[in-house]
């Protein structure tokens, strides 16, 4: 009986300590008060691990807290923060290429919008259409041609499906009506490398990233994906002035959180990167980079995530790309 005793008072124990855990993270006064882990399911040297570092060095300095930045490429790095805990210690930065995950691989381990809370999108960098410096064709209309009369000789690279590389590409080559093959890559700087060299034709870098290459001479920028072009290669024409007046694509980066994660520590996770984000001289800061912030509530930006996820799934699918 003693035994048994004891081990409902330390069965009540745990119950009292879990209970006063869960109360402990969903108060946004006590929040944080341990490590937080920031996963990017991409590359160390990416552009969504560039942002992801500013964020991390910004929000230590606010929260007092430890803010790693985790490279966990690929499904594993997306699935591992899906089966965190709900807690706010684990979030993820990644680009809008997650809302095509699961038509580009029908057997996730697990779903784009169910799986994930929208927190706040972080930014909305320019993408550049880089090409090889030597390739014949020096801008649009020239690649476009070219890859009309070499019809699956042509090719893309990415950043690995589900990419905001892939995505841009995926909408150029519908847009365009052309065969092009798509060559994933391991992360941005295998993508870089493999255009320097002419193995591929075409990849969708950030504006940030492109710009010294251009400069360089290793690679030639021949198009900026959105409707006005950026201070950083302003003689670099967009894809719309380019001849393409139906092409529509913006890339974003944004914070996620497992499905899950109480609403205060949501809102207070999104206001305080807001904030730090909207720190003038951080703001000037990634201005000069081509990056512009662009910011929004856990509720906005969980419904745009959402609605992202099945037009673009639909628009793929029509395209003949996953299942139905």
């Amino acid at each position: 009986m003693a035994k048994l005793a004891s081990a409902w008072v330390a069965c009540a124990a745990l119950l009292v300590s879990a209970s006063g855990l869960s109360a402990q993270t969903s108060d946004p006064a006590t929040y944080p008060n341990q490590t937080v882990r920031i996963v990017v399911p991409f590359s160390a040297g990416s552009s969504t691990d560039s942002l992801a570092r500013v964020l991390s060095d910004e929000l230590t300095k606010l929260w007092k807290q430890t803010v790693v930045v985790e490279n966990r490429p690929g499904i594993a790095g997306t699935n591992s923060v899906a089966k965190s805990a709900a807690d706010g210690y684990t979030l993820m930065l990644t680009s809008n290429g997650h809302t095509i995950a699961a038509v580009v691989n029908p057997n996730l381990p697990f779903d784009p919008a169910k799986d994930f809370v929208g927190v706040t999108p972080v930014a909305s960098v320019p993408q550049a259409l880089i090409i090889p410096p030597n390739l014949s064709a020096k801008n649009l209309p020239e690649w476009i041609a070219l890859a009309r009369a070499k019809p699956g000789e042509m090719n893309f690279a990415s950043a690995g499906l589900a990419s905001t590389s892939y995505l841009g590409a995926e909408v150029l080559k519908q847009t365009a009506k052309i065969n092009i093959v798509h060559i994933p890559q391991r992360g941005a700087p295998e993508a870089i490398t493999s255009v320097m060299r002419g193995d591929s034709h075409l990849f969708f870098l950030s504006v940030h990233l492109a710009t010294e290459l251009h400069n360089s001479g290793k690679i030639r920028a021949m198009a900026i994906a959105r409707d006005k072009r950026t201070a950083v290669l302003p003689d670099v024409p967009t894809v719309i002035e380019s001849g393409m007046p139906d092409y529509k694509y913006e890339s974003w980066f944004g914070v996620l959180a497992p499905a899950g994660t109480p609403k205060p520590i949501l809102n207070k996770v999104s206001a305080d990167i807001a904030r730090v984000l909207q720190n003038p001289e951080l703001a000037a800061r990634l201005s000069k980079q081509g990056v512009e912030i662009g910011l929004k509530t856990p509720d906005e930006f969980d419904a745009q995530l959402k609605a992202e996820v099945a037009s673009n799934s639909a628009m793929l699918r029509a395209a003949g790309i996953g299942g139905n």
